[in-house]
């Protein structure tokens, strides 16, 4: 994996430079990069999966768009209709406002109108590829298992490994988050924990299938904030219900003024908030950051050969640093995620707890 970034930074880098040393003089009066754009169009969903630019031709996936509009009913095209500034069967891409990156339509007023929006979008997309990649590497190490006896030598390899991450996460999180019940709520949190942690990596990695901002998108964080938020309160137990409703302190904190329960409800929803907000920002960042290093080789090759030269290499060595930071931190948001999840869990399990 770091060869690959090296090999790909160094690519850019000399791409880069010869075209400013060929023609120097011309470099002011070219446009300036648009770093901030660049780094939101990557970031942002779309309708379409942009694989490479080679020269002005743009080469893309077309995604299925699925609208159902109040005004004209169920739409079905391709997002490659949408090319131009005029969209297609009445609809467009919004480009400022509420609706900035999303189809609209103009309503009989002149107002820009969103219809439900039931299309594949990019992260959509990712979304799927992941999964079915997820469920290939579990039933591929269950493959394993079911071939071999609890008494034959553990698995080596990339089973090994799966086996080695999985164990670490039930012992140091899941157990110690959940309690005695961990055995109930382990495939829930590993689920969360793989589903995470293999959106987080196939996001680092530039080249379609993977390179979408899944966990990036604060829709997705706030679906799996959601899938702990339920779990924790659907599954909760009476006592942690009375520990939220009439919990253990003076009655006046909690009577004929309800101060401490009011506290506690509002407490259940910052929980989820944290958990979607903790994700996507630090996802979010990471690639934002990375990003600006890659914008950043061009910026500089614009000043000359020699400045553009040695910025540029400066800025490959950062690039890889941050590269290889964010193999870390993937890996930390998803073990954060799941020992919170856990955490959270486990503090909806009072009567069982106390009874033991």
């Amino acid at each position: 994996m770091r060869k690959w970034l090296v090999i790909l930074s160094l690519m850019l880098m000399c791409a880069a430079t010869p075209a400013v040393a060929a023609d120097g003089d011309a470099s002011a009066e070219e446009e300036p990069i648009d770093v901030s754009g660049i780094i939101f169009e990557h970031l942002k969903d779309s309708y379409e999966w942009h694989i490479i630019t080679i020269g002005e031709k743009d080469i893309a996936i077309s995604l299925p768009v699925i609208l159902y509009s109040k005004l004209s009913g169920w739409h079905f095209f391709m997002s490659s209709e949408l090319e131009g500034s005029d969209g297609y069967d009445g609809f467009h891409i919004c480009q400022t406002g509420a609706f900035a990156g999303k189809l609209v339509e103009t309503d009989y007023d002149g107002t820009e109108v969103k219809p439900l929006d039931f299309s594949l979008t990019k992260v959509a997309l990712a979304i799927i590829i992941d999964g079915v990649l997820l469920m290939a590497i579990i039933l591929m190490c269950a493959a394993w298992y079911r071939n071999h006896e609890p008494s034959d030598a553990p698995p080596k390899g990339f089973v090994g490994l799966i086996e080695l991450v999985s164990m670490m996460v039930v012992d140091e999180v899941i157990k110690p988050g959940v309690g005695k019940e961990y055995r109930r709520f382990a495939p829930l949190l590993l689920t969360l924990f793989y589903f995470i942690l293999l959106n987080n990596l196939m996001g680092l990695i530039p080249i379609f299938p993977a390179g979408a901002n899944v966990t990036g998108n604060i829709a997705v964080t706030l679906t799996l904030a959601l899938v702990t938020f339920f779990t924790v309160n659907v599954l909760g137990t009476k006592g942690y219900w009375k520990e939220i409703l009439w919990p253990d302190v003076p009655t006046w904190l909690k009577c004929p003024m309800p101060l401490m329960p009011l506290i506690e409800i509002f407490g259940i929803f910052t929980k989820p908030f944290s958990l979607t907000v903790r994700l996507f920002a630090n996802m979010t960042a990471g690639h934002s950051i990375i990003l600006a290093l890659t914008c950043m080789i061009f910026i500089v090759a614009r000043m000359g050969p020699l400045i553009g030269t040695s910025m540029s290499f400066v800025s490959v060595l950062f690039m890889i640093f941050m590269n290889c930071l964010e193999l870390l931190v993937a890996y930390i948001q998803a073990y954060v995620f799941t020992m919170l999840s856990a955490m959270f869990i486990g503090m909806s399990r009072v009567n069982e707890e106390k009874k033991d």
